[in-house]
C-alpha cells in the first residue's frame, strides 16, 4: 500500500481496494480481505481497517454479509433516497471516472410547472436552464435538467460544468437551506431516451427536486437515471 505524505491510511487503505477492483484483481461477489487480515498486512489500526471498509460499504463498493465476510458489490449506481450529494463524488466514491457532458446552457422563460416549483406566479419569470448529461465510466448515468433563480446564482451560466457540477457550484454561492424531493418510476421522452441510451421499453427513474437558500427557492431539478443501472438505498437507526 503506497504512503503518500498527509493522505490519512484510511483513505491509503480505501484506495488500495478500489485499486484491486478497478484493476479487475477482485472481481463482484468475490470476497476481499477481512478487517483482521487488513490490519495485519498493512499494520494499521483497527479503528483504520474499520474506518476504510465501512466507508466502502457506505458508498456500495463493498457488501458485507453476517457471519461470511465482505464481498465486492455489484456496483450498481445507487445513491441514499435522503441524501443529497454530488453526483460526481459518488460515482469516484465507486472507484470509477465522472465526466459531465452540458448538452444545453441557456437563459429562459419557465414555463408553468418551473415557475409552480419555484413559488413564482409571475407569467414571465426568466431563469437559466442546464441540462448536463453524468457518465460513470463513459456510460450514462445522469440527466439533469435543472432551473436556476437568477437572483440566487447570478454566474451560474458562466460556470465550467465539465470541471464542477452544479451541485458543487450551488452548495458554494447558494448553500442549501431545506430540500424537497419526489421519486417515481416514468417513460421519459425521447431525447431523456436518447441521452440516457435506454432499451425501448426501459423506465427511467426520476428525482424531481427543488431547493431552497437565503430563505427563497433556489433551483428545481429533475434527475433522469436508467432504471436498469440505478437504485435508491440507505439505511437507517432508530
Amino acid at each position: 500500500m503506497p504512503s503518500p505524505r498527509n493522505v490519512p491510511l484510511y483513505v491509503q487503505l480505501k484506495e488500495h481496494v478500489l485499486q484491486n477492483i478497478r484493476s479487475g484483481e477482485w472481481r463482484s461477489g468475490e470476497r476481499v480481505p477481512s478487517e483482521h487480515e487488513l490490519v495485519r498486512k498493512f499494520k494499521v489500526s483497527r479503528m483504520t481497517a474499520n474506518r476504510a471498509l465501512r466507508e466502502l460499504m457506505r458508498s456500495g463498493v463493498l457488501a458485507r454479509v453476517a457471519g461470511v465476510g465482505t464481498f465486492v458489490g455489484d456496483l450498481k449506481a445507487a445513491t441514499h433516497p435522503l441524501q443529497i450529494r454530488n453526483i460526481a463524488q459518488e460515482i469516484r466514491d465507486r472507484g470509477h471516472r465522472h465526466r459531465a457532458l452540458p448538452v444545453m446552457l441557456e437563459r429562459t422563460f419557465a414555463d408553468e410547472t418551473v415557475r409552480a416549483r419555484l413559488g413564482s406566479s409571475a407569467r414571465t419569470l426568466e431563469v437559466f436552464h442546464s441540462l448536463i448529461v453524468h457518465f460513470e465510466n463513459d456510460v450514462a448515468l445522469q440527466v439533469e435538467d435543472r432551473f436556476v433563480n437568477p437572483v440566487i446564482a447570478p454566474d451560474y451560466l458562466a460556470a465550467d460544468f465539465t470541471a464542477h457540477t452544479p451541485y458543487e457550484y450551488l452548495m458554494e454561492v447558494a448553500p442549501l437551506q431545506r430540500v424537497e424531493h419526489v421519486v417515481r418510476a416514468v417513460q421519459a421522452d425521447a431525447r431523456i431516451r436518447g441521452l440516457l441510451k435506454l432499451e425501448a421499453r426501459e423506465p427511467a427513474l426520476l428525482i424531481e427536486r427543488v431547493t431552497w437558500s437565503r430563505a427563497v427557492p433556489a433551483s428545481f431539478a429533475r434527475l433522469y437515471h436508467p432504471g436498469s443501472r440505478f437504485e435508491l438505498r440507505g439505511a437507517f437507526e432508530v
